[in-house]
């Protein structure tokens, strides 16, 4: 393998990546925050992009409103969900709150797909192209403009989010609240906001991730199983509820998938991606960069 395929590999995977650290960081921040394994982020994914075709293919919206307009739609489905779901179960559980969570996430993926299908069908629902055209890497690869500003998208509601979590007073009360609950409580945070605003903040994350590439992955009912799985490679591999490292092991993800798609077929990368999920599950539990959480 010469020296321009190592960058074009590297390239490709870090523009893979970017989609992998918002998802990822929506993920860990509602584990971190709340305790939740959300197994219905990737239908989050799913309803961004549903918004962002709507508004963009038949409203006729230009992609930005559009992309903004998925992400107000994710964000307000994830308060409401939060409200009408988790904050109820929240109440009434006393112990087992992570299966019990755990379980109703997993069943709020299964109604959410099927009501898409039932609602939409199972038609692929994309644009041709945001902005159209394409850039040329000094090697001679080419990659389109809509790719490159999908990055950008998720890289700048990255910075946007964590300025938001280190800079602000509500920022600080959540990462308060994933720190210790009770001491949170004490000083006066109210957690139920917080929980509400932590869930609306990830699905909005989500939601971004898949207004972005709609042009790329049009909007089907169960597209969102495999931003989920990508998801958890992540936050599995840096440590639960590591907010910050997220931003490391999403271009990690993304960049051993390259190597490993190359290398071995497409076919192979999420093999070679488990194999290594397994590996740090048996000698770091905790994650490359995780500590052990209170829950």
């Amino acid at each position: 393998m010469d020296v321009l395929a190592i960058w074009d590999l590297l390239v490709g995977g870090i523009l893979r990546g970017g989609m992998y650290v918002l998802m990822a960081m929506g993920l860990s921040l509602v584990f971190g925050v709340m305790k939740i394994p959300n197994f219905a982020h990737g239908e989050f994914y799913m309803l961004g992009a549903y918004f962002a075709y709507f508004a963009c293919a038949v409203w006729g919206f230009p992609p930005a409103v559009a992309i903004m307009i998925a992400a107000v739609g994710g964000f307000l489905s994830g308060a409401i969900m939060e409200k009408s779901t988790f904050y109820p179960l929240r109440k009434r559980s006393r112990g087992d709150w992570i299966m019990n969570s755990f379980l109703v996430t997993a069943g709020l993926s299964f109604i959410l797909q099927n009501l898409a299908l039932s609602l939409l069908g199972a038609d692929f629902r994309g644009v041709p192209q945001y902005w159209g055209g394409s850039v040329t890497w000094f090697s001679g690869l080419n990659i389109s403009i809509d790719r490159v500003v999908a990055f950008l998208i998720a890289m700048g509601s990255v910075v946007i989010f964590w300025i938001f979590l280190k800079k602000t007073k509500t920022g600080n009360a959540i990462l308060a609240v994933s720190e210790h609950e009770t001491g949170a409580m004490l000083m006066g945070i109210e957690l139920n906001k917080i929980h509400t605003l932590t869930f609306a903040l990830s699905s909005m994350l989500a939601a971004i991730a898949g207004a972005a590439l709609l042009s790329i992955i049009p909007a089907y009912p169960t597209m969102g199983l495999q931003p989920l799985y990508k998801s958890w490679f992540v936050v599995i591999l840096v440590g639960l509820g590591n907010i910050q490292a997220t931003l490391i092991g999403g271009f990690l993800v993304g960049i051993i998938e390259a190597f490993a798609s190359f290398s071995l077929g497409a076919m192979w990368q999420d093999v070679i991606s488990l194999s290594i999920i397994i590996l740090v599950l048996l000698f770091k539990p905790t994650g490359l960069f995780g500590k052990k959480l209170k829950v």
